[in-house]
């Protein structure tokens, strides 16, 4: 069978899908129904083919590679017009300070949540709560290393298919979104000058001076 007879085959099945589907799966749910043995290759070739047929601007939706598979999705300008169709059960409503907390999350994971509060200067516990229960962060272990060996926590894999992403390093980088430098906290210590010991004292006029 060559590419152009392969390729419908290939096309119906990641529409059919219910979720992302690898290549694999492909290669074996066509070669089951075929009754003949496909190569893998040729399953990655059609793939090709298939994604650069759909970037062609008449075809309101893509083949994209997301969640560890492919699937089709709709291209962003239909973004508005496909929300209609009960867009508010597919949103997965945030707070700001949730949207902030998940932001962290997926920049600097894997993180605890100490951490998330030392960048965000409040408490997490609320929306890192939140976040768990709409599966879009994850319990991926704790951190040995650090007192009390605290959770560590990671974006999910539902995160990944919400953004139609593979895995965090899919993400925009932070240069290209944004050019708000983020100024961390400078430690009393190290914000005293060079040659000054930090003493400061009272001259007799009553000003303070540095210490010796």
């Amino acid at each position: 069978m060559d590419i152009e007879q392969l390729m419908p085959h290939v096309e119906a099945l990641i529409f059919a899908s219910e979720r992302p589907i690898t290549q694999m799966e492909l290669t074996e749910m066509i070669g089951q129904a075929l009754e003949e043995a496909i190569e893998g290759d040729r399953v990655a070739t059609c793939l090709d083919a298939i994604r650069e047929k759909y970037e062609a601007h008449y075809y309101p939706f893509q083949l994209k590679e997301a969640g560890g598979g492919y699937q089709f999705l709709t291209k962003k300008a239909y973004h508005k017009t496909v929300l209609q169709l009960n867009g508010d059960k597919h949103i997965k409503k945030l707070s700001a300070a949730a949207m902030e907390t998940l932001a962290i999350i997926a920049y600097k994971q894997p993180i605890t949540k100490s951490e998330v509060e030392f960048i965000r200067g409040v408490s997490a516990d609320y929306s890192i709560q939140k976040l768990l229960e709409k599966e879009l962060i994850v319990i991926s272990g704790r951190n040995e290393e650090m007192v009390g060996k605290p959770l560590i926590y990671n974006t999910s894999k539902n995160f990944m298919d919400y953004l139609g992403i593979n895995s965090p390093a899919e993400l925009p980088q932070l240069k290209d979104i944004s050019n708000i430098e983020i100024v961390m906290p400078t430690a009393g210590a190290d914000a005293i000058p060079e040659g000054e010991s930090g003493l400061l004292v009272v001259t007799e006029d009553g000003s303070l001076q540095p210490g010796e």
